[in-house]
């Protein structure tokens, strides 16, 4: 009796979905803190970079679409310099917040730049005292001017304090205030609200056990309510956005629920919680959530950290769905052997998700800025199948060499059709 035996279907049906992953930088430590999506559908990123004298310098890296890198700028002096938030402007140039021990009046400065849409420098600014000052979060206003958010060692009533400084465009100062008490107290991430004010959130330890603090400000920066939020043991937020009806979404860590895990908090318009959410593993190790965002279909997407998911010790990128109640729809995580963490995420115009942070599992380099794209589902890439036409024709047969022959039992064979679709048979006998 002939059978016929199918070994092997070549179809034209794998498809690469819209993710890949790519680092930038050199021998020495790279990380990336923050990216957005630009116009021109590709990405900018801030951070830093180590250049050869041993000294960080603000790092921003602007690529196309694929993440292939178009230009890169440096900007610092002689000692330590730090990118830690970027956004495109209006006039599709670039905003940058972080920190200077190159230029101000003290031992670390708020520094502010503005490039020009090639990243050349138009001007910078440095905001602070004596002390230990640094700028976390920045964002265009709606008069054109910038909102900064970070702490200050310099001014306020305690060890740290949260910093709130407001610039006009040309990044002179307006106004600037501090908020906290006593004990150490920082922000970490400030967005404007609909009603033209502030939302901060940060930690405190002046008030609580150091906890998540959400601050919200009216548009002078004079304070309207404060919340915290946690348990007995350490938590913080790091960072805020306004959702959709018109309360908060915050994401942080929560070492007073769980193992030490991401905590992800929803409230009202008057930061009363609503619910809140922690995600992580069970094994040793903890989990930290450093950005969230709103997407498109009501829900929220988390990068960060994790151990207790890996099992190895070290970091990996910690990438999280979840749908408008906070449970979870999926998780990713992204790295190697080494510490790999994602500082920031966003959601793309394709409806996939942007990343970076950093990776140490190159082998290379001490840390790399780590820049990943996802599609939809966190995949990296993507399969999908195209149907096979009914009406496809054989158009020759040939053997495993390429040459057209006719099928011959015990022997493999290929049928090729004219839709491109191949088939390897072969006849048993």
């Amino acid at each position: 009796m002939k059978k016929l035996l199918l070994i092997l279907l070549c179809f034209p049906f794998i498809g690469f979905g819209q993710g890949w992953e790519t680092t930038f930088g050199g021998t020495n430590f790279d990380i990336g803190f923050s990216v957005q999506q630009t116009n021109d559908g590709g990405y900018i990123i801030t951070g830093f970079t180590t250049p050869g004298n041993g000294k960080d310098d603000v790092y921003l890296i602007k690529t196309d679409g694929s993440g292939n890198e178009l230009w890169s700028k440096t900007f610092g002096g002689t000692n330590f310099d730090e990118g830690r938030s970027v956004q495109q402007t209006t006039d599709g140039g670039y905003i940058i917040t972080g920190e200077t021990n190159s230029f101000g009046n003290g031992n670390y400065d708020v520094y502010l730049i503005k490039t020009d849409g090639s990243g050349n420098e138009l001007w910078s600014k440095t905001f602070g005292g004596l002390e230990y000052d640094e700028g976390c979060s920045v964002q265009q206003t709606t008069d054109g001017g910038y909102i900064i958010t970070g702490q200050t060692s310099s001014f306020g009533n305690g060890l740290r304090d949260v910093y709130l400084i407001k610039t006009d465009g040309s990044g002179n100062e307006l106004w600037s205030k501090t908020f906290g008490g006593l004990e150490d107290d920082e922000s970490r991430s400030v967005q404007q609200t609909t009603d033209g004010g502030y939302i901060i959130t940060g930690k405190t330890g002046s008030f609580g056990n150091a906890d998540v603090w959400l601050i919200k400000t009216d548009g002078s920066g004079n304070e309207i309510w404060s919340k915290t939020f946690g348990g007995n043991s350490y938590d913080g937020g790091n960072s805020v956005q306004q959702t959709f009806d018109g309360g908060y979404v915050i994401i942080g860590y929560g070492d007073s629920f769980g193992n030490g895990d991401t905590y992800l908090i929803k409230t009202d318009s008057n930061g009363n919680e609503l619910w809140s959410k922690t995600f992580g593993g069970t094994g040793a190790g903890t989990d930290n959530g450093h950005s969230v965002q709103q997407t498109s279909d009501g829900g929220y997407i988390i990068t960060g950290s994790t151990t207790s998911l890996v099992g190895d010790g070290y970091d990996d990128v910690y990438f999280i769905k979840t749908d408008g109640s906070g449970n979870e729809l999926w998780s990713k995580t992204f790295g190697g052997s080494e510490i790999d963490v994602g500082y920031c995420v966003q959601q793309t115009s394709d409806g996939g998700y942007i990343i970076t942070g950093e990776k140490r599992s190159l082998g290379n380099s001490e840390a790399d800025v780590y820049l990943i794209k996802t599609n939809g589902s966190g995949n990296v890439t993507s399969t999908f199948k195209i149907p096979i036409n009914p009406n496809r024709k054989l158009e020759k047969t040939v053997d495993l060499l390429g040459k057209e022959s006719k099928p011959q039992k015990n022997i493999p064979f290929i049928e090729i059709y004219d839709d491109g679709t191949v088939e390897k048979k072969i006849t048993i006998d």
